[in-house]
């Protein structure tokens, strides 16, 4: 099975509604399924009046509540993850013509897949993606994200401003480099997989007109060629990479494929780097407008690996997740048909009350902010969690060190990208000044 395999359906995303999706009751109680500015409003409404909603705009049944989300995640027998990579809205005839004639043939690493293929290749990823690893490369990344920031304020200094922007000047660059270090890719290559993981995200999760997905098909194409080249490679040279892990592990008759591996290439290249890049972002900018909080940070840096999981639960960078009825069942005492189709909004489960006290206020001290379903649940807790803190806490450690004044500006004017899953903001600009920094009023969601 590839990406490409598609159902159809009367809605525009390709989603016919399910045959008893009557039963669950209408309204949308202000929930836009691409916007996410300020989706938390709408999740309270959902949580409140209509905690299974299906959305027949999208084809989903949408589960708003902690614990019914965190059942869904760990019913994998119930609750398939086939459809986690489906693209939203079905692909066009001109982008499917690009990719099939490019040979697109990807598929997902592991988030899509079901045991026991599932389990078979995530034994083998587990032995590769080991924390000695990645920690051999801490030393690199702290290296890194100095070397970002003091460019930061050595620009901003110049200019006389000293003004810059957390994902231009830190995020963008540190968790890219890891990754494709962490692979054995090109790392000059930065921008490259980074315009080839937008179309993916794009492709994926986004809403896009037939016209618009066509440079995006050709630029995964040119993604999943380089995932195969990288498998090849490996084989052909010898490695000392994650990559050159796996292969080593099928030489030694470790039950996985090139394409498989290919495919691993192809899903760690985008979430190894993706929702890092919007961790550290996200990080900065609620921490920052959270005054009192940040300068207590400063103070005692090892409040920081609380506050990350506080941020992951509060403004998380994941806040949707699809999977699939493959049975006539329940959620929420609603009934879901076999073949229905639920997005699980983590975002919601987070702020969800019953789970977490005065859940829509941030607070780096909670006891157990740890309890967020940010890195999903159950067999696909996501393999990189580790990684992705690692990278958060190093950014904060050197931010508080180098640029504790820093304050981001003007955030009631940030803008987010619009897709069903991930809440990512455009931009986090920021500034400081030789003295310490006013007090920022609270003000974000």
């Amino acid at each position: 099975m590839t990406t490409t395999d598609q159902p159809g359906g009367g809605c525009p995303f390709g989603h016919g509604a399910p045959a008893a999706a009557a039963e669950a009751p209408a309204g949308h109680h202000g929930y836009e399924p691409f916007a996410m500015k300020d989706p938390f409003p709408s999740y309270a409404e959902l949580r409140e009046e209509q905690p299974v909603m299906f959305d027949e705009r999208v084809g989903l049944y949408v589960v708003t509540r902690y614990d019914d989300i965190k059942a869904v995640f760990d019913d994998w027998e119930t609750f398939s993850s086939e459809n986690a990579q489906k693209p939203v809205r079905e692909r066009g005839p001109q982008a499917t013509a690009v990719m099939n004639e490019g040979g697109f043939t990807a598929y997902s690493g592991l988030s899509a897949r079901r045991p026991p293929e599932h389990t078979r290749i995530r034994a083998v990823a587990q032995k590769a993606f080991t924390p000695r690893r990645y920690k051999a490369l801490e030393p690199a990344i702290r290296a890194n994200v100095v070397s970002q920031i003091e460019a930061m304020l050595a620009r901003g200094e110049a200019s006389g401003e000293r003004t810059g922007e957390m994902i231009a000047d830190l995020a963008y660059t540190v968790p890219t480099v890891t990754i494709l270090t962490l692979i054995g890719a090109d790392v000059s290559m930065v921008d490259t997989f980074k315009r080839w993981s937008d179309s993916r995200a794009a492709m994926t999760w986004g809403d896009l007109s037939d016209e618009e997905q066509v440079p995006h098909a050709h630029n995964m194409v040119e993604y999943w060629n380089e995932c195969q080249r990288l498998v090849a490679a490996a084989k052909e040279n010898g490695q000392d990479s994650l990559t050159g892990d796996l292969v080593k592990a099928q030489a030694e008759g470790a039950e996985i494929t090139d394409h498989e591996i290919a495919s691993l290439l192809y899903s760690l290249l985008f979430a190894g780097h993706e929702t890092t890049t919007t961790l550290i972002a996200n990080s900065m900018r609620v921490l920052l407008q959270h005054r009192d909080q940040w300068e207590s940070l400063v103070e005692d840096p090892k409040k920081i690996p609380g506050a990350i999981d506080e941020v992951l639960r509060y403004s998380g960078s994941i806040v949707g997740w699809r999977r699939k009825a493959l049975q006539d069942t329940e959620v929420g005492g609603v009934p879901i048909p076999e073949g229905a189709e639920l997005i699980l909004l983590m975002g919601s489960a987070n702020r969800d009350g019953e789970r977490f006290e005065n859940a829509d206020s941030f607070d780096i001290a909670r006891p157990n902010a740890r309890e967020h379903l940010s890195f999903g649940f159950g067999i696909h807790y996501c393999l990189g969690n580790m990684l992705a803190k690692l990278q958060a806490k190093i950014a904060l450690e050197e931010v508080a060190r180098l640029v504790p004044q820093l304050e981001v500006t003007d955030p009631q004017d940030i803008t987010f990208r619009e897709n069903i899953s991930f809440r990512v903001p455009e931009t986090v600009p920021v500034a400081w000044a030789p003295a310490t920094a006013g007090t920022i009023t609270n003000q974000e969601a």
